[in-house]
């Protein structure tokens, strides 16, 4: 009831501040609607209450009984997929020693040591990582109504469009070699899709801070395992299927101290990454990434747009956001640091192009010119149309919206 109290609360506009601002961009006028960290009384009473056990025991199991239930409602076999993976007996997470060596092996940023998703452990927990996946499917099926079990690969394709519309390209090296390291690659959702589009390239390597989701990513890729429905045995299997790839090397480390070799690599590739880092996390992660590319190699970043009106909308409702910034606690400094990454990135690199991905996404690549080519550095922004609206429609499923009411849209 206290909870729900401070939700109501927070519904009236006087104890937080916003700010509408217009900035010209390119000879364009565009309207920004990008809301301030909340502050007041409202804001410090929901924060007390998001730190609350009602939070932590009520509100949070409820929210992941919500998912599961949206995943199996889409023919995404949550249960059945999450019990044959738990249970396989070579698995990591069923090996005591292992156990043992994961909680001890490594050590981790301070910044990472925060609960995440709503997880008390983040991402150091074999539950979190067991689940990323199928938790990634049911989000993507909530999201994309229209879609069902596809929505995931609707909303993944339309990065690829947009990253392809800007010109991305696995370049080779001398040697004929390509490779492609895809920072913060979870379990290797984005890897394996990498692998997939670019044949061409001779090596992939998925590098994250988790040896737990690493540990996931790493069985699933020796399992190769068919998805629930397919194959001779249809009732075992994980939610989709994958095959495996002699060219993936998926790693535990931090992707701001690779220890690989200077100019050696084609494409760095941060899928999602970005908005879960402070700044200064996030620009020694766009430093690394700078160090290890070849000249003339690109920096591919797919990410939450809050400059787009759909986002920031939502950051000016209170309750929404906050509970949404409950499970990210970094997505303010991402929010208000979007356009100092961008010149940061493009005094770095030299040129950056970015368009609109979704309704509220965008796709970005940075090339790594050489010096005589860098210049002042060059920011072409196609995300807006001329009369400043954003460049795609937000057609995601609102948060007050049923499947039902989007499918009658």
């Amino acid at each position: 009831m206290i909870l729900a109290g401070v939700l109501l609360l927070l519904q009236g506009a006087s104890p937080f501040t916003n700010k509408q601002c217009i900035r010209n961009n390119d000879d364009r006028r565009l309207r920004e609607l990008a809301a301030e960290p909340r502050a007041g009384i409202g804001q410090a009473l929901l924060n007390v209450a998001l730190k609350s056990p009602v939070w932590a025991y009520v509100l949070v199991p409820q929210a992941r009984a919500s998912i599961v239930k949206t995943a199996e409602e889409n023919d995404i076999p949550w249960t059945k997929a999450k019990t044959w993976l738990k249970s396989h007996k070579g698995a990591p997470w069923n090996d005591e020693h292992r156990r043992v060596e994961v909680e001890s092996e490594a050590e981790y940023p301070e910044y990472y040591r925060r609960s995440f998703h709503a997880y008390e452990d983040g991402n150091l927990s074999y539950d979190a990582a067991i689940e990323q996946e199928l938790a990634s499917r049911s989000i993507g099926a909530r999201n994309f109504p229209a879609y069902g079990e596809r929505g995931e690969d609707v909303f993944r394709d339309a990065f690829d469009i947009g990253l392809s519309k800007l010109g991305a390209q696995v370049k080779s090296n001398d040697d004929g070699s390509a490779m492609v390291v895809d920072f913060g690659c979870g379990t290797g959702t984005s890897t394996r899709r990498l692998a997939k589009q670019y044949p061409g390239a001779t090596r992939l390597v998925g590098i994250d801070l988790s040896p737990y989701f690493i540990d996931v990513g790493t069985t699933l890729l020796k399992l190769a395992p068919n998805a629930v429905g397919i194959g001779e045995d249809g009732q075992e299997g994980w939610i989709t299927s994958i095959d495996a790839d002699d060219r993936i090397d998926l790693r535990q480390g931090d992707v701001a101290r690779t220890g690989l070799p200077d100019d050696s690599v084609s494409v760095v590739n941060l899928s999602l990454v970005m908005h879960e880092l402070p700044v200064s996390a996030a620009k020694d992660v766009v430093d690394e990434a700078f160090r290890i590319l070849q000249p003339g190699g690109q920096m591919w970043i797919s990410e939450m747009d809050f400059e787009s009106p759909a986002y920031a909308a939502q950051r000016e409702n209170a309750m929404l956001f906050s509970l949404l910034r409950a499970t990210e606690p970094y997505l303010d400094e991402y929010a208000d640091s979007m356009e100092e990454m961008r010149e940061y990135i493009t005094e770095l690199f030299g040129e950056l192009k970015i368009t609109a991905a979704t309704g509220r996404h965008y796709a970005l690549i940075a090339t790594k010119l050489s010096r005589e080519d860098k210049g002042e550095g060059v920011i072409e922004d196609t995300r807006f149309k001329p009369d400043g609206s954003y460049g795609l429609d937000d057609t995601h499923l609102r948060p007050w919206e049923s499947k039902q009411t989007d499918i009658r849209k």
